[in-house]
């Protein structure tokens, strides 16, 4: 495997959802939450709240191709 360089191919939706994380995870540490130390924690929890984000945006909004 040496010399191969890892690949990783995420769908629209979880790009959508690791967008938002990176934005949750960003404020967390401008606001100076994350101390050294609990930085995964942080991620993992980021990345919890982005996906029920995008889970409740899903219920409730209809999108154009959702529409019979």
């Amino acid at each position: 495997m040496r010399g191969r360089k890892a690949s990783l191919r995420l769908q629209p939706s979880e790009t959508a959802v690791l967008h938002a994380a990176s934005r949750l995870y960003a404020a967390y540490i401008s606001a100076g939450r994350v101390e050294v130390g609990q930085e995964a924690a942080y991620i993992k929890r980021a990345i919890e709240e982005a996906h029920y984000m995008a889970k409740l945006t899903d219920q409730m909004v209809v999108s154009d191709d959702e529409m019979g």
